[in-house]
């Protein structure tokens, strides 16, 4: 695995690469807001770490941008900013998750684990797994999204495994902290609102006024179902 982090406190660094080393992940520093992002451009990565405060360039903006050229990289922002407001502002701008400095490295490395799991088997493309729907055809292992016959080329890692899970249980109404446990793969503590931003990105890129796919069930939480017009719960 190659990570990427762009990071200017050299002490954070020195602590991730210690940990990258332990799981054999091959990590690349940069110190710099543009010259992160100039060299997240110039390579290939299984993820990337971005310190919210750079020179440069802010990592909000980077995250923001490398969203903007549809690159579908997971992404984990650092921050010491713990508002609810700023969290949801990191991802809003196509953060797949946060975390919250100071931080434990098994923390992180519990996160990189969970973003950047992936279907690793390759089969036939005749053997790919669909799910089809009335509108909605998903492909698990080539991560394609196709809604009414349409691709969907700009989700992140996180957006498409939530679609996934949702559109793979029809019409089953799920709680914020059950979507965090079978999605991300943990337990957040006090972040349900990662779950609101992530629906309210997947409404914006693949819902139309008329055609409702994401319905939230008031008081409990979200639930699937393409074949209604409105929200009728």
């Amino acid at each position: 695995m190659k990570i990427l982090v762009i990071e200017d406190n050299k002490s954070v660094c020195s602590m991730i690469e210690m940990f990258f080393a332990k799981e054999g992940i091959d990590g690349v520093f940069v110190n710099d807001g543009v010259e992160g992002y100039n060299r997240f451009k110039s390579g290939t990565w299984d993820a990337l770490i971005v310190d919210w405060m750079l020179p440069g360039m802010d990592g909000v903006s980077i995250c923001r941008k490398i969203r903007e050229e549809k690159f579908t990289v997971p992404i984990i922002m650092l921050t010491a900013k713990d508002s609810e407001s700023d969290q949801v502002l990191g991802l809003e701008m196509g953060a797949d998750d946060y975390v919250t400095k100071p931080f434990s490295p098994l923390t992180l490395m519990a996160r990189i684990k969970a973003v950047t799991r992936r279907v690793q088997v390759q089969v036939p493309k005749e053997e790919a797994h669909f799910l089809k729907t009335d509108h909605f055809k998903v492909d698990k292992i080539t991560r394609e999204v196709f809604v009414d016959g349409t691709q969907v080329s700009n989700l992140t890692p996180k957006e498409f495994d939530l679609l996934y899970y949702m559109v793979e249980h029809p019409r089953q109404v799920f709680s914020r902290e059950q979507l965090l446990e079978r999605v991300w793969g943990y337990q957040f503590y006090g972040d349900e609102r990662t779950v609101d931003v992530h629906i309210k990105r997947l409404r914006k890129k693949v819902e139309t006024t008329a055609q409702p796919f994401f319905h939230t069930v008031w008081g409990v939480g979200y639930k699937f179902d393409d074949s209604i017009k409105t929200d009728e719960v």
